[in-house]
């Protein structure tokens, strides 16, 4: 899977590659406005300031509908992980077996991004050998634009 950050609908669409992409919805559009721009941000409550995610109109903790977009260092560890073996959608079958991660975020350990681990932004879905994913590994968000947004992905941090 492309991403699945849950800034997005479940309608996807897919670009020349057959890869299904997100479809930004009102909530989450800002963060792919952000990503476009190379920043991960995550919403927080203006009055609160407690950070949700997925993104939504209203704060789950103090109820307010005021919100800002925090930046965040985009540096996280893998918190789980999965290989499909076959894929789990026929667009992906070129790239099987590939990862999905899901990453908690190191300045937001609440908050988890399901995504791919690759060895490079650009790189193909099954570029990282299987043998380094490791949960509680260290990583660091990397965006690559498809078919016009920009999707975050992970690489290993440098030790």
């Amino acid at each position: 899977m492309t991403t699945t950050t849950g800034a997005a609908t479940a309608t996807a669409a897919a670009p020349e590659d057959g890869l299904l992409l997100p479809v930004p919805d009102e909530d989450g559009r800002p963060f792919w406005e952000y990503a476009a721009r190379g920043e991960l941000r995550i919403q927080a409550c203006a009055d609160c300031g407690r950070l949700r995610f997925p993104p939504r109109p209203c704060c789950p903790h103090c109820h307010s509908f005021a919100s800002a977009w925090q930046l965040m260092s985009g540096r996280g560890r893998i918190w789980s992980y999965v290989r499909p073996h076959p894929p789990l959608l026929p667009a992906y079958a070129a790239q099987a077996p590939y990862n999905v991660i899901l990453v908690e975020l190191a300045d937001a350990p609440q908050i988890r991004l399901a995504g791919n681990l690759v060895s490079s932004a650009d790189a193909p879905l099954d570029s990282v050998d299987p043998a380094r994913l490791r949960i509680g590994a260290k990583v660091q968000v990397t965006f690559t634009e498809m078919g016009g947004i920009s999707v975050p992905r992970w690489l290993l941090e440098k030790s």
